[in-house]
């Protein structure tokens, strides 16, 4: 195509241009229609759909803090049973009765005099979680027969947490005359920590005494532990025969340094020193007690 056909065109085209230029510009089809469908939206923030959140918010509220999901229901459902067949099956009775018996000390003794003997303290409990029976019983025996021995029986009541009054008998034996005795006093755990024992006795002839021991575990680790204790004899009467004087009549204190390969089995070394005050003869005049005495010893703890 020539030169002079394209300007030709040029010029034929030209009034169509020109109305175009002149005509008004409406918006589009589309826009027009966006803008008349959702006037109030152009303002306002846009919904959102939350419920799948919802959803997931009440799943993890489902679950327990450790995410612990729990069994599948029993395949067979349980039989028909009786509040009593309950408690006995699940063990959830807390009024059963259950049994106690525990040989805290169990050992052989050495005294820096060289010489040797047995000694023993043992107590046991059957009852339930308020009222129970106690039988306790505590002794040393040498080459010569049983020195000192006692034992108790005891009914125990629960008036606090950490606390029993405990009310009964002692009858003592061994070396001397035996003696009898009414005993009223508590146990429990002192503050800290502190296994206390606090009894006081009325005998024969208007005869008293009060005994208080005191014991603390200090653990090393989950098994091996340190316990100190101290025990306090004090009585009202001196008792020559059984190398018993009045006021404080004798004091214990000992460490005892034990492994325990389970909870119910405990052997242990340590060491006891004894201070006795006052007279120490017998009917006889001689000697019966030395007024200070250290003793190394190695035993076991046995609860059953």
């Amino acid at each position: 195509m020539s030169t002079r056909a394209y300007l030709l065109a040029a010029v034929a085209l030209l009034p169509l241009l020109a109305s175009a230029q002149s005509a008004p510009m409406d918006p589009m089809p589309a826009m027009h229609d966006m803008q008349e469908s959702t006037p109030a939206q152009s303002h306002e923030a846009p919904v959102m759909d939350h419920s799948m959140h919802a959803t997931q918010a009440s799943n993890t509220d489902a679950l327990p803090p450790n995410e612990h999901v729990p069994p599948p229901p029993p395949a067979q459902p349980m039989h028909t049973m009786s509040p009593a067949q309950m408690a006995e099956v699940m063990q959830m009775d807390d009024a059963a009765s259950l049994g106690m018996l525990l040989f805290d000390r169990l050992e052989r003794t050495r005294s820096t005099r060289g010489d040797y003997a047995s000694a023993w303290e043992a107590q046991g409990a059957w009852g339930g979680p308020i009222d129970r029976v106690w039988l306790k019983t505590e002794g040393e025996r040498d080459a010569g027969g049983t020195r000192d021995g006692r034992i108790e029986a005891l009914w125990g009541h629960a008036w606090t947490s950490f606390w029993d009054t405990q009310l009964g008998i002692r009858h003592d034996f061994g070396q001397g005359p035996t003696r009898q005795w009414l005993a009223a006093g508590v146990q429990g755990l002192a503050p800290y920590g502190f296994e206390t024992q606090a009894t006081f006795y009325l005998g024969e002839q208007g005869r008293t005494a009060l005994r208080v021991e005191s014991s603390y575990e200090l653990l090393f680790t989950q098994r091996l532990i340190l316990e100190p204790r101290v025990e306090l004899n004090v009585y009202g009467k001196d008792d020559p025969p059984r190398g018993v004087s009045s006021g404080l009549s004798d004091a214990e204190a000992g460490l005892r340094l034990r492994y325990e390969f389970s909870r119910k089995f405990a052997p242990y070394v340590g060491v006891n020193w004894t201070r006795r005050f006052g007279t120490s003869a017998s009917a006889s005049g001689e000697a019966e007690w030395h007024a200070r005495e250290t003793t190394w010893l190695a035993g076991v703890r046995v609860w059953f």
